[in-house]
């Protein structure tokens, strides 16, 4: 589904990611670790097509159509989705509104109001959010939990073909954590093509995810991959035995 070949990509002339490549394949989980400035978000804003990271080399294809070429706005048609780990607020614009304008365009053609109703009633019902949550402007006002709740929600809505998490796990409660990893679950059984790209620090997500494989970067680049095994040795000693490895 998505290819990368050779990925280098700057911020402000700093070379951020040097190389980097790695495919995810349809239907799989993927999960991104590594240190902080490891280069996790860039790869993820790379892919969404954020305009302040520039690419210097390599190519970005999904499904054979080069990315590099496609504002975020054209990866997002694609079914390229992301869930922000600092989601913004939009205020004046409602929520309801805005995904059923996002679906629209997504899928590329109008929808009864009386059946996207029912997507919406069963998304908010999979996250345990009241009916009127949709009521509300776009993230103002929400705590941090309902933000990530409100990504979570959007991505069971639009139904995308890859999903890209960056650090939605982070500052969410036990409880709030386990109703995001079961909508995330539930998207993936109601479309099981989708690929899922969990970009964490924690373990406590993956354990409710079982993602296929873990995949660690450091410096800008892509140290080692592995299975469940490898989350455990980094849990029992942290990153620095894979990096001092991969020096």
């Amino acid at each position: 589904m998505l290819i990368i070949r050779d990925l280098e990509a700057s911020i402000n002339e700093k070379d951020i990611l040097h190389k980097i490549s790695l495919q995810l394949p349809k239907g799989q989980i993927t999960a991104l670790m590594g240190p902080n400035g490891s280069g996790k978000s860039t790869l993820a804003r790379i892919i969404m097509g954020d305009p302040e990271v520039q690419v210097t080399g390599g190519q970005l294809l999904f499904n054979g159509t080069n990315l590099l070429d496609l504002e975020a706005d054209d990866r997002a048609r694609l079914g390229i989705f992301m869930a922000f780990q600092y989601p913004q607020e939009v205020a004046g614009v409602q929520l309801f509104q805005f995904l059923k304008v996002a679906y629209e365009a997504r899928f590329g053609c109008q929808i009864n109001l009386i059946d996207f109703k029912k997507i919406v009633s069963q998304a908010l019902k999979t996250l345990n959010l009241e009916e009127n949550f949709v009521k509300r402007p776009l993230n103002v006002g929400f705590s941090g939990g309902e933000k990530k709740k409100c990504e979570i929600f959007q991505l069971l809505v639009l139904k995308p073909e890859l999903a890209i998490l960056d650090e939605t796990d982070s500052g969410l409660d036990i409880d709030s954590l386990r109703i995001v990893a079961e909508g995330i679950r539930q998207a993936k059984e109601t479309n099981p093509e989708m690929s899922i790209l969990v970009i964490t620090h924690y373990e406590r997500i993956l354990n409710y995810l079982k993602p296929d494989r873990i995949i660690i970067m450091h410096n800008g680049r892509i140290l080692k991959e592995g299975s469940d095994l490898l989350l455990s040795e980094i849990l029992e000693y942290g990153y620095a035995n894979i990096i001092n490895a991969g020096n």
